[in-house]
C-alpha cells in the first residue's frame, strides 16, 4: 500500500510513544492490516517471570490501531478481548498480525493474533474500532 492513508499510519505509529518505549517495531502494513513486533524484555515480565498481560495486550492494540487507521481516518479502539494462550518469556520475539474482518460505516471489527518465532501462538485479540470521521492529521484536544 501506499499514499497518504499508508503515510497517515507510518506517521501515528512514529508519534506513538507507548509502543516505541516497548521497543515495537512496524514491519508491515496494507489496507486494513498490519504487523508489529517486540522482543520481551526482562523489565516486561511479571512476578512469575512471564510476560505482563497488560504489555501483551498493548502489543496486540498497536497491531490493531494500525491496521485500523490505514485509511485515512482518524480511528480509536471502541474495545477489545484478548484471549491469552501461552506465556511470554524474557527474549522470546513476538509478531502481531492485525487482519480487518469487517468494516461498515464507522465502525470497524479487527483480529490480531500473536506468535513467538517458533509459530506458537501466544494469544487471539478482537479488536473494535470507531472512526471519528476526520482525518488523520486532524489535531486533538484533550477531553474535559
Amino acid at each position: 500500500m501506499t499514499g497518504p492513508a499508508r503515510r497517515g499510519a507510518e506517521r501515528m505509529f512514529g508519534r506513538d510513544g507507548a509502543s516505541r518505549s516497548l521497543g515495537m517495531e512496524l514491519e508491515e502494513v496494507g489496507p486494513g492490516r498490519a504487523v508489529v513486533t517486540m522482543t520481551v524484555r526482562d523489565d516486561m515480565v511479571n512476578g512469575y517471570g512471564l510476560l505482563h498481560g497488560g504489555l501483551l495486550a498493548t502489543l496486540c492494540d498497536t497491531a490493531f490501531s494500525v491496521a485500523c487507521n490505514t485509511y485515512g481516518e482518524m480511528t480509536v479502539a471502541a474495545g477489545f478481548d484478548i484471549t491469552i494462550l501461552e506465556a511470554g518469556h524474557a527474549g522470546d520475539r513476538l509478531r502481531a498480525h492485525a487482519a480487518e474482518r469487517a468494516r461498515r460505516g464507522r465502525s470497524g471489527l479487527y483480529d490480531v493474533t500473536v506468535t513467538r518465532e517458533d509459530g506458537v501462538v501466544l494469544a487471539e485479540f478482537r479488536g473494535r474500532s470507531r472512526s471519528l470521521g476526520r482525518p488523520i492529521d486532524t489535531p486533538t484536544t484533550p477531553a474535559g
